[in-house]
């Protein structure tokens, strides 16, 4: 293994039964693949494209965060839980493959240049212009709203509180990129005003803001992410509250590295299977058990 792999590398099995996930994933044929529409994705993949690849390995390697509840999480007997995880393997179960994830840090991720250490990212990837230089993108899977949150201690009831502030935000993350003025959103939506001399601190993952917060870091006063993961910390009894309405809603795709192996024939089938999803309601499903009955699998 060399140094670039680093990282964590863990087999999942595919969902057993699809109708435990979803109403529209086939059956594995007996070689394998999964059946969608009376076809199989893997009997047309052919050539150097990077679907061949990965159907004649009978696996694909899935990254996604470790430490993203309720979207990805490591559970402590090795395995994993939460929407993207259900996502990833819903689309090994319609590729008929083994889903292997994989976790890098999300710079890595958003950077592109993977280099073939994986296969294709499902880790809650927002598509921006920045970013569609270096990946390529299915059609959004889901939409989260960004949202600020104060600590306590803090006393900030408004957005316009935190101006001259600073506030935590995961590295590399569209969060950092709308503190700094930075953020073009790819679906062409405009996110709302910076407060005035608003700062970022960034640590290397979202989730270690909020256990900034709960140790009592005090060089920030607040703490930028996920609407989902903010009321994640707020139920887990870190002492920040939610404020002001969403400074923007992201639109979440699968992503694949567009300087990587030729991959015409996987993101045709990406595309296809998140579009699947959408209009079978298996997308939904997933949302509601994750995030409380919420449906954010339509766009605000």
């Amino acid at each position: 293994m060399s140094k670039l792999r680093s990282f964590v590398i863990l087999p999942i099995a595919t969902l057993v039964l699809a109708a435990c996930q979803s109403t529209g994933s086939g059956s594995p044929t007996a070689s394998g693949t999964a059946a969608v529409g009376g076809d199989t994705y893997c009997d047309d993949a052919s050539g150097d494209d990077l679907l061949a690849t990965i159907c004649e390995e009978g696996k694909i390697q899935i990254s996604t965060d470790a430490n993203y509840a309720p979207q990805s999480f490591l559970r402590n007997d090795g395995t994993f839980e939460g929407f993207d995880i259900d996502v990833a393997n819903e689309i090994g179960e319609r590729l008929g493959v083994e889903v292997e994830f994989v976790t890098p840090t999300f710079d890595l991720v958003q950077a592109g240049g993977w280099n073939g250490q994986w296969d294709v990212s499902v880790g809650s990837i927002t598509i921006t212009e920045a970013r569609k230089e270096n990946l390529d993108f299915t059609e959004p899977y889901y939409f989260t709203p960004a949202q600020m949150a104060a600590s306590e201690a803090s006393g900030i009831t408004s957005i316009d509180g935190f101006a001259g502030e600073s506030v935590c935000v995961g590295a590399a993350t569209t969060y950092l990129d709308w503190v700094n003025g930075d953020l073009q959103l790819g679906d062409g939506s405009q996110p709302a005003e910076v407060p005035e001399g608003l700062e970022a601190v960034a640590l290397e993952t979202d989730a270690l803001c909020a256990e900034a917060i709960q140790a009592g870091r005090e060089e920030f006063v607040g703490w930028i992410s996920a609407l989902a993961t903010i009321q994640q910390a707020i139920d887990g009894d870190v002492p920040i509250v939610t404020v002001g309405d969403p400074v923007f809603f992201e639109p979440l795709a699968v992503a694949t590295d567009k300087s990587g192996p030729a991959h015409d024939q996987l993101q045709a089938a990406l595309d296809q299977i998140v579009a699947d999803m959408h209009a079978d309601g298996t997308l939904t499903e997933f949302s509601e058990t994750w995030y409380d009955g919420l449906d954010l699998t339509k766009s605000q």
